[in-house]
């Protein structure tokens, strides 16, 4: 796997062929993919209105670089701010971080969505950015979404805007069969992607 900036160096490179190029925003894809690999590319699709014959319109290859670059950009702030406040806790002698950040070790993962087609629709940075504003104010995401300020009554995804609280290690019922031959649409960018 190559890191995020190469793969999105070669999303930008028009003397590439439209498929390398897709093949290069999936790579960034499975380097930061807020919602989960599956949510974050569908989202993408989406908004950015990749056609399934790519020559169709190719700067919609540019259009989802650059969604998911900015709120990477947003998740790489706050991580480098992070760095530098463990560093002077260290140097105070607290070696062990505080429970309440756990969540800045989930990269890519800080808003998982286990239906793929169930995601937050506006862009990737401003979902990233609130739900780092969510956890850093304290919010429990076992009751509030941190994605969309709803209460959340049930151990289950947001029916809002499909965020699992309990992440991707809540155990879900599996993939139905409808739901493999949808992914694979989707990912053949022949289905109808509408939110």
């Amino acid at each position: 796997m190559t890191s995020f900036p190469a793969a999105a160096r070669r999303v930008h490179d028009t003397r590439l062929a439209s498929e390398d190029r897709l093949l290069a925003l999936r790579d960034c894809v499975l380097c930061f993919a807020p919602y989960g690999f599956r949510a974050t590319w569908h989202h993408l699709i989406v908004n950015a209105r990749v056609p399934r014959r790519l020559d169709d319109d190719p700067s919609s290859l540019l259009r989802a670089v650059d969604e998911v670059e900015q709120a990477r950009l947003v998740w790489q702030v706050m991580s480098e701010d992070y760095v530098t406040r463990r560093r002077r806790e260290k140097a105070a002698g607290h070696r062990i971080p505080r429970p309440c950040d756990n969540w800045r070790s989930w990269a890519g993962l800080i808003a998982y969505c286990p239906d793929f087609e169930m995601h937050p629709t506006e862009r990737l940075a401003v979902v990233v950015q609130r739900v780092i504003d969510a956890f850093d104010s304290g919010v429990d995401p076992q009751t509030r979404c941190c994605a969309c300020g709803r209460l959340l009554d049930a151990d289950a995804p947001c029916p809002d805007c499909g965020v699992d609280p309990a992440g991707p290690s809540a155990h879900r019922p599996g993939i139905s069969v409808r739901t493999a031959y949808r992914w694979r649409e989707v990912w053949h960018r022949t289905a109808t992607t509408a939110h």
